[in-house]
């Protein structure tokens, strides 16, 4: 009998059918304030099999809120040229074909263009018009301005309406290049960035007046990427060595400065911001941080919550632990990104690697130190929580959606809860018609 890897088993296990339902059950009561979209993206692989978790073909799941009602869900492939054609390295003309991705990680808003995202390519545009919802348009490249693949983390200026990432990758240098879309979708700024080597880049920062790069110790190894398998094609190597590479927004083209920091991993990022003092000016991270990542031989590694705090003056970052409680999938409210945002929440929950003790959400109050957290309960694991405003204040009011996992009945609701009283019973809880496998990220897009 053949076991299932572990990406393949249990809740990370695809689903086979794409369903559209209207009208869904829900218990408690829908605040009539939300009004839009809570979508989520994932690995679904078409074919039931991946040689990672990460790999799979992307699906996106959506519930529509209106009216105080959950008026429906659906759940769609990514048609990616990957998925309609299988998977293509080269474009025919020497290069790489970068419009053959998963897409599989992300889905955000941009210029009034839905983009599902994952760092190895181009993003696809998906529709969210009614009746069309979810149906892949195409790649978007900018009107052909990108060169490079995407990150799955672009950041949005609250106050510019800029669209800031970077893509990374590749046997020749430049391994890294920045990017920046004004607010009407123009790709404007594109700037080789000077790294070493290729290294894994899940994720940067943004900040009122910085970007802030993240050149950690994950480093491709071409070894791996011609084993048989299709695992991941990147080695832990602490003697690569770390550090964090500031970069002024009004100075998209200059020098990148490098601070050295301890070696370590991110994945994701929670928030940034400057702050100026009669001392000089510092840089503020907040990350979710491993000690190492996935190196044989040192044991499992979880993240926690750790502050970095950028000297520009002295060149030097000071590194704090937060918090030793594992967690993942940090956000904020959107509306502070680069800014100071009070509140930042983090998921407890399953990997393929290891159990989670048991699915919570967390609340870090960031000023004080507090931990609010909501408890799911015997077999309920949370995902990704997404914040999704009550009103127009910036870290005003609101409510975290996310998806939950029963193992008893092996089925999903989305979840509806008060942010700022976290430790409640759900706001409102909708019964979905089928199961939403162990997935990425989304976001709750609201109707403009």
């Amino acid at each position: 009998m053949t076991t299932a890897p572990a990406h393949l088993a249990g809740n990370f296990a695809p689903v086979a059918e794409e369903l559209t339902a209207h009208d869904l059950p829900v218990t408690g009561a829908l605040p009539p304030e939300l009004r839009g979209w809570y979508l989520r993206n994932g690995p679904n692989p078409q074919d039931a099999a991946s040689g990672h978790w990460f790999f799979g073909d992307g699906m996106i799941h959506g519930v529509r809120l209106e009216g105080g009602r959950a008026t429906s869900y659906r759940n769609r492939w990514v048609r990616t040229s990957t998925f309609t054609h299988g998977t293509r390295i080269h474009d025919g003309r020497g290069g790489v074909d970068l419009t053959a991705g998963a897409a599989n990680t992300h889905v955000v808003r941009h210029a009034g263009r839905t983009l599902a995202l994952v760092e190895s390519s181009f993003p696809y545009e998906v529709d969210c018009r009614p009746g069309r919802e979810l149906e892949t348009v195409g790649v978007h490249d900018f009107g052909g301005r990108l060169l490079t693949p995407m990150t799955a983390h672009p950041k949005t200026c609250p106050v510019t309406g800029e669209l800031h990432f970077f893509g990374y990758g590749g046997t020749d240098a430049p391994f890294l290049t920045y990017h920046r879309a004004s607010a009407d979708g123009e790709l404007d700024v594109s700037r080789p960035v000077d790294v070493p080597a290729h290294t894994m880049m899940h994720d940067f920062h943004l900040t009122a007046g910085h970007v802030v790069f993240m050149d950690l110790p994950v480093v491709f190894d071409a070894g791996r990427a011609r084993r048989p398998g299709g695992g991941m094609p990147y080695a832990w190597d602490p003697g690569y060595g770390a550090r964090l590479g500031v970069l002024r927004r009004d100075d998209p083209y200059g020098e990148v400065r490098w601070l050295p920091i301890d070696p370590c991993y991110v994945f994701h990022a929670l928030n940034a911001h400057d702050e100026s003092g009669a001392d000089g000016e510092r840089i503020v991270l907040h990350v979710v941080r491993y000690p190492h990542f996935a190196a044989p031989g040192l044991g499992p590694a979880h993240g926690s919550l750790w502050r970095w705090t950028l000297d520009l003056a002295t060149g030097t970052v000071r590194e704090e632990q937060l918090d030793d409680e594992r967690c993942e999938f940090p956000r904020i409210d959107d509306r502070l990104a680069g800014r100071v945002a009070r509140y930042g929440h983090v998921t407890v929950a399953d990997s393929p690697s290891s159990p989670a003790p048991a699915g919570a959400l967390l609340r870090y109050d960031l000023r004080t130190g507090s931990v609010a957290r909501h408890i799911f309960g015997p077999g309920r694991t949370p995902a990704e929580a997404s914040f999704a405003p009550a009103d127009d204040r910036p870290g005003g009011p609101g409510w975290l959606l996310t998806y939950v996992h029963d193992a008893g009945s092996d089925t999903s609701d989305l979840v509806v809860l008060d942010a700022d009283d976290l430790a409640a019973p759900p706001v409102a809880v909708i019964h979905l018609p089928q199961r939403v496998p162990y997935g990425f990220h989304g976001n709750w897009l609201e109707d403009r």
